[in-house]
């Protein structure tokens, strides 16, 4: 059981987290409630959390006082923060500007929290590169990428949208009050995919549902009665690089007439519901675009020149090495000079011909441990995806961690989790 840190006064709120962790066992957590600074400060400097809850409206506790330390020491920066605030106090988009120097990935208002607190946690989890990226894009990449798989649950998709919405609002990438605006626009577009894509609603069935009381949610659940619908998946991918952001929403649905489509639109006002999401995308942002099938939808976001953008610095002259689907990134057998970060893809392990693994941007690197014991690679690694990897050299790697000593100990930790694994899936055996 890990230990999670909340930082939090408020007997409201803790009953609200409290609650959520009993309705939800699957999150085997041991909560801490903090309140002294010291004691916060301890916390996080020695037990090195990887993600920690703080409530930023908190009146009793001086937040500043707690994020100044944390800001100022490369020791502890490191880790992912899920922000609760009362809208009643503050706005969403100015906590994000005011605290864009730490690392905040979810902010929920104390409404949310039961409905999204725990699904939150757990969308982190899965994804565990994105607590880390924030340090990595400004250390030694010239950007950031990821990707959710979000099931066909509309409930959830207002988070996955916050989280890419904030990453660029939080980095000073996009202004804070266009923020929300793109939030609307994912969600449009992640809803459009599962309902009209995945399960294939019509507008017109959409509609006569709608009409007879029966929710867009119960609609969907109603679909996924089908295994072939509950077993599709809807892809959440983004790209970021110093000037612009790509977003990509894939479905795997059977598509539409794009062309047509947007003929059709052409005839409709504004507020028609009939593909308000594309609408708005198109309206927000200007550049929406859809792959030939129609089951893909690509939105750039241009970033803000005129929002202070911190350049990544250090190592941005590292190879990068884009993959093709069949592409051999490691040879078993073949010396170690580099250690490679995974920015995308997937990745299969294979060891005396036999498949033993995957590995994907949840590992953060592939090929460290011959790196690191400077050994022969153990283990043949196959791109499974297209994909991209940054090339670190030792050196590199070695000046990474004289700057930022706590990239060590993270590396630990990630060896830790990978051993972990491997016990659990040779036990299943």
């Amino acid at each position: 059981m890990s230990t999670l840190g909340i930082i939090n006064s408020d007997p409201e709120i803790q009953k609200s987290i409290e609650f959520t962790f009993k309705q939800n066992q699957g999150q085997n957590k041991d909560l801490l409630f903090m309140t002294k600074e010291d004691e916060i400060l301890e916390f996080i400097k020695y037990a090195l959390p990887e993600l920690i809850i703080i409530n930023f409206s908190d009146t009793k506790i001086n937040i500043n006082e707690i994020i100044e330390p944390i800001q100022n020491d490369k020791w502890i920066l490191n880790f992912g923060i899920i922000g609760i605030f009362n809208p009643a106090a503050d706005k969403e988009e100015e906590l994000l500007k005011k605290y864009k120097g730490i690392n905040v990935l979810v902010m929920l208002d104390n409404y949310l929290i039961r409905s999204h607190l725990a699904k939150s946690i757990e969308c982190i989890e899965q994804n565990y590169q994105i607590i880390f990226q924030r340090e990595f894009s400004k250390t030694f990449l010239d950007g950031a990428s990821g990707n959710f798989i979000i099931d066909n649950d509309l409930q959830a998709v207002p988070l996955y949208a916050g989280i890419g919405a904030t990453i660029l609002s939080q980095r000073g990438l996009i202004n804070p009050d266009r923020k929300m605006h793109l939030q609307l626009a994912l969600i449009e577009l992640i809803v459009n995919a599962i309902e009209h894509g995945n399960c294939g609603i019509s507008y017109e069935e959409k509609n006569k549902s709608l009409e007879s009381g029966v929710s867009s949610v119960d609609l969907i659940l109603e679909k996924c009665k089908n295994p072939e619908i509950q077993a599709k998946r809807t892809y959440f991918g983004w790209d970021i690089k110093p000037e612009k952001s790509t977003f990509i929403i894939r479905d795997q649905g059977e598509g539409f007439d794009v062309k047509d489509y947007i003929e059709k639109m052409k005839t409709q006002d504004d507020y028609s519901l009939h593909g308000r999401g594309i609408r708005m995308a198109s309206k927000l942002f200007k550049k929406l675009k859809y792959n030939a099938k129609g089951n893909q939808a690509t939105l750039i976001v241009d970033h803000d020149s005129s929002v202070e953008y911190e350049v990544p610095v250090g190592f941005t002259q590292e190879q990068v090495i884009h993959v093709k689907k069949g592409d051999v990134i490691l040879k078993e057998g073949e010396p170690s000079d580099c250690l490679y970060y995974i920015s995308s893809g997937t990745y299969e392990v294979i060891h005396n011909e036999k498949r033993v693994g995957t590995l994907s941007t949840q590992d953060i690197f592939l090929g460290e441990m011959s790196f690191l014991l400077n050994k022969r690679r153990s283990a043949t690694i196959k791109a499974a995806s297209a994909g991209k990897l940054i090339c670190l050299t030792q050196k590199t790697f070695i000046n990474i961690i004289r700057e930022y000593p706590h990239y060590g100990v993270f590396l630990s930790k990630l060896l830790a989790k990978r051993l972990v694994r491997t016990n659990k899936q040779a036990a299943r055996r």
